[in-house]
């Protein structure tokens, strides 16, 4: 079927949770595509025109405020900004890099990209000026938008480039607060016309570079194009369970792609209401406030943000919800069934990286069994493989794959931008690697292990570090853990757990028995960690992943008495 009848079809059998019959559709990939104008304008203005598109909220600042926007308003007002940014000389194909914290002009900047034919390159508030350096000697854009922090930050960085070479200078910078000298005010959009004339663009035009957070070195460029990545996300949609009329809110700064994931796409695709909640700390009762009062009804967190909530009493809260997803960490089955008990509403987990969508989930109605990731997700054939591209038997540990990624419509990125070799290694035998392990069970559950580079080899023995942090985090005394390889003489190597604990718990030698005693009772012998350290923090990316690569790197230096507040011990049979 051709697109439009594809994506109004997928979505008619998401909203009313008929995931089997997701896998009966298929699409004839079109030459050109435009999300902007295809799905949110021909079906989302068409059937949800006045229906509320974005409600954000600010507890920023001395006054709260709130602003509610229609589907059709935030449709003009993102026509007003693609007009601006055209009349001062950006064009289609140009580079539209965006630093900003939770304000609206994310969601107005991404829908003028789109429809413009721009290419969005979303980064983090948290990026110092030289990853922006970085950033711009990889790609320097000719559109910037940035609140005055960042805006600081980015003409440090331009004025860097400057004086290596100078011609090297973005065409338009527009700022959303205060003023700086060359910088326009996101003001002055509302002097433009309300309408605007689309883009052509072609279904393979890239649409957003993503730059990986790092987790093994330096940022990879991710390019999804303009058909794949928005239409992918009906995978999302269907995990998150998002239907028209829901108030869906996802914990996520821009910046990432968790937020095109679950803060633009999956709600929008569905016709749904986001819900945005701008704060300048995390503060859980704060954020049960605004689920409850604002009628969230589909809520997507990282398990971090829900061990924080269910400290509190979730019990005095009136919740409207149906939907609760949560992904990219261990999920143990206490928080599960205390979220549960609290709020009525099942913790599903979900699996998709920055090169995909949601690749694998448990979907609403289906059996979940904790621990698990769930099954592959509509759009995809997910195998688990060897090297050679053979796929495993069930229970025998495995590559993460995606089946003839290149064949298929999907949500599957084009490329590593300037690095083929690298696309080569992902790309063979007919699938892509997704550089995580995995196993699947008798039943088609699939199980994570780790990343490639993760997995420990002890002894004759391979650990996945996930399944071991996921029991070390079922600990009362314990809110985080990682997982290395640390080296040693006999076993080659010796599974290393260090731990960050809860606020007021001391570490001791006491407690790392206690940890010891509990790894055993809910792990196998060769899985349990033969040293123990406390540490008070550990070293993340920007985007809050922990850095086990330098963990392990550190590890095979003898170097982690440096890191701050460690206190190691070890296991009586190390």
């Amino acid at each position: 079927m051709n697109i439009i009848d594809f994506y109004r079809e997928a979505r008619n059998l998401i909203a009313q949770e008929k995931f089997d019959q997701l896998n009966t559709l298929s699409v004839d990939k079109p030459e050109y595509f435009n999300w902007v104008v295809d799905v949110f304008e021909g079906m989302n203005l068409k059937d949800y025109g006045e229906s509320e598109a974005l409600i954000w909220v600010s507890n920023v600042g001395e006054q709260k405020q709130e602003k509610r926007y229609t589907f059709r308003q935030i449709s003009e007002e993102s026509n007003q900004f693609l007009n601006f940014v055209r009349a001062h000389g950006v064009t289609q194909s140009n580079y539209m890099y965006t630093q900003i914290p939770l304000l609206p002009a994310n969601w107005i900047g991404y829908l003028a990209a789109i429809k413009g034919g721009m290419v969005l390159i979303p980064a983090a508030t948290t990026l110092a000026v030289r990853d922006i350096i970085y950033r711009f000697e990889t790609l320097l854009p000719q559109l910037v938008i940035a609140d005055l922090e960042n805006a600081q930050k980015i003409e440090e960085a331009e004025q860097e480039l400057l004086k290596k070479d100078g011609s090297k200078k973005i065409t338009l910078k527009i700022i959303l607060d205060g003023d700086l000298e060359g910088w326009h005010s996101i003001e002055e959009i509302y002097d433009q016309s309300t309408s605007a004339e689309a883009a052509t663009t072609k279904a393979d035009d890239p649409l957003f570079l993503f730059f990986t957070s790092g987790t093994t070195g330096m940022p990879k460029v991710v390019t999804h194009t303009h058909l794949t990545y928005p239409l992918g996300h009906l995978s999302t949609a269907s995990w998150v369970g998002v239907r028209p009329g829901d108030v869906h809110y996802n914990i996520s700064q821009p910046g990432w792609a968790k937020f095109a994931w679950s803060s633009f796409f999956a709600p929008w695709v569905m016709g749904a209401t986001i819900f945005a909640n701008y704060v300048s700390k995390f503060v859980p009762t704060e954020q049960l406030e605004a689920v409850a009062n604002y009628g969230i009804s589909t809520f997507c967190a990282p398990p971090t943000v829900l061990r924080m909530l269910i400290q509190q009493d979730l019990s005095i809260y009136d919740f409207k919800l149906r939907q609760c997803v949560a992904a990219g960490e261990p999920l143990n089955p206490d928080v599960i069934e205390k979220w549960k008990q609290g709020t009525g509403t099942l913790i599903r987990d979900g699996y998709g990286q920055t090169e995909t969508t949601a690749l694998v989930a448990n979907v609403p109605g289906a059996e979940v069994k904790y621990g698990s990731m769930g099954k592959p997700t509509f759009m995809y054939d997910i195998r688990i493989a060897n090297d050679d591209g053979n796929e495993l038997p069930p229970l025998e540990e495995g590559h993460i794959c995606v089946v003839n990624p290149e064949g298929n419509v999907n949500g599957i990125f084009k490329e590593y931008m300037g690095d083929e070799e690298r696309k080569q290694k992902v790309f063979k035998h007919g699938l892509y690697y997704t550089g995580d392990k995995a196993y699947k069970d008798k039943e088609g559950y699939i199980w994570f292990v780790g990343r490639d580079d993760d997995v420990i080899k002890a002894s004759d023995y391979r650990v996945g570090p996930f399944e071991v942090e996921s029991v070390l985090i079922e600990h009362e005394a314990v809110i985080e853990s990682a997982v290395v390889a640390s080296p040693h003489e006999l076993r080659g190597a010796a599974v290393k757990a260090f731990v960050v604990l809860k606020e007021g718990v001391a570490p001791s030698e006491h407690l790392a028995k206690e940890l010891f005693e509990f790894s055993g009772k809910n792990l196998a012998t060769y899985k349990i960690p033969r040293i123990i350290e406390f540490v008070d923090e550990f070293p993340k990316t920007i985007s809050g992943k922990i850095r086990r690569v330098e963990l392990r790197a550190n590890e095979a230096m003898n170097k982690m008495k440096q890191v701050k507040g460690s206190q190691e011990y070890f296991h009586e049979k190390y």
